[in-house]
């Protein structure tokens, strides 16, 4: 499985939302910039974040983002899940089941293929935006001269 730069970039969008989370609109050039990410490609990407319901936004010249919850109300996985679909390692799981294949009740290498699944989404849903926020909070107090 490898996660795309809509997932990887979907992450740092959140994540700056999560860390700019005053109560105002975040504009979406602003995080851009931050971000070192297209405007037009930002838009694909909060697109169907905000039309899952995980950013609130408005339009016009004091518009912008912002989170819908709280940090700790979204975890890795359902954020990825918004923009990259399911989080599986073969297509034979896309649904979380074994799909139309006719080797399915005498496949080998299927309960592989499931546990890997479920470490990698047991994992991706274990961890928040705060998590990650945290982690960068603390990772910035370790800094040294």
């Amino acid at each position: 499985m490898k996660v795309s730069t809509k997932g990887r970039y979907a992450l740092r969008i959140m994540l700056d939302l999560a860390f700019h989370n005053s109560g105002g609109l975040v504009p979406l050039k602003d995080i851009a910039k931050r971000q070192d990410i297209t405007l037009k490609y930002m838009e694909q990407i909060i697109s169907p974040l905000s039309k899952a319901g995980f950013v609130i936004s408005l339009r016009g010249s004091s518009g912008g983002y912002r989170l819908a919850r709280k940090p700790s109300q979204y975890t890795c996985g359902d954020i990825l899940r918004v923009v990259e679909g399911p989080l599986v390692p073969t297509v034979c799981l896309e649904n979380g089941v074994t799909v139309d294949c006719p080797r399915a009740d005498e496949c080998p290498t299927i309960s592989f293929w499931k546990g890997l699944s479920d470490v990698i989404n047991q994992y991706v849903d274990s961890v928040t935006l705060e998590d990650l926020m945290n982690r960068q909070l603390a990772a910035a107090d370790d800094y040294v001269i």
